[in-house]
């Protein structure tokens, strides 16, 4: 028993001895982690009560939207939409805001609005719907006969589900700037690029057949850089 109690105490000495040495140094590991995780939960929380906030004021946006229909009062809703924007610039519902309230102006024929609600999105929106709100707002920028920044605006689409669509607004863009062989071209681009089954194919044939139809080898198609499409 004696030999029992000699090593369980010289057990209880090498501990204490390593507890001296290295306790500390467990100590501040421990309270890293546990200061890790309290952070990283911490985050989470805070994530999550921004979406939950985010949806709140969104469903008041899409409220006010509703009643802009009605009024016409579009300046409402990009107040409201801006108020979004300012407070939760990271969420969707941010960027849904901004769309709802660049639809309202362009319907309202403010131009000017529509495009600077656009070029929020374009900016500062979220990733997948940046080349959405770039193609609307080289349509904005065409209405308000802004041609050359229209072109540049779309050269900035880069997604090739959008290159239909961008090919035959470009086609809008240099007919309305008068030059018919481009545009021509253009068209011809969207035809071939569109989905069979797609609108956009039998409405940019339609624009394509008013200009005198595809050529055997028609113009290269060019953005405003002198790119080739």
């Amino acid at each position: 028993m004696a030999a029992y109690d000699l090593e369980e105490q010289e057990r209880i000495d090498a501990l204490k001895d390593w507890w001296e040495k290295w306790g500390k140094l467990v100590y501040a590991v421990v309270g890293a982690f546990l200061l890790g995780m309290a952070g990283v939960n911490a985050w989470r929380y805070y994530q999550s009560t921004q979406q939950a906030d985010a949806e709140v004021l969104f469903r008041s946006v899409e409220k006010t939207a509703q009643e802009v229909t009605a009024s016409k009062e579009f300046k409402k809703l990009s107040e409201a939409a801006n108020a979004m924007a300012e407070k939760f610039p990271r969420t969707f519902q941010a960027t849904d805001a901004q769309l709802l309230a660049a639809k309202a102006a362009f319907e309202a024929n403010d131009l000017a609005a529509a495009a600077t609600h656009l070029q929020w999105v374009a900016d500062k929106g979220r990733d997948a719907y940046k080349p959405l709100a770039k193609v609307r707002l080289a349509s904005v920028q065409l209405d308000d006969k802004k041609f050359d920044l229209a072109l540049q605006t779309l050269d900035q689409v880069k997604d090739d589900g959008f290159a239909a669509m961008v090919a035959d607004l470009r086609g809008d863009i240099l007919a309305a700037q008068g030059k018919k062989d481009e545009a021509r071209a253009a068209y011809q681009a969207a035809v071939d690029k569109a989905g069979e089954r797609s609108a956009l194919k039998t409405v940019s044939q339609a624009k394509l057949d008013a200009f005198g139809g595809g050529t055997a080898k028609p113009p290269e198609v060019k953005d405003s850089k002198g790119t080739k499409q």
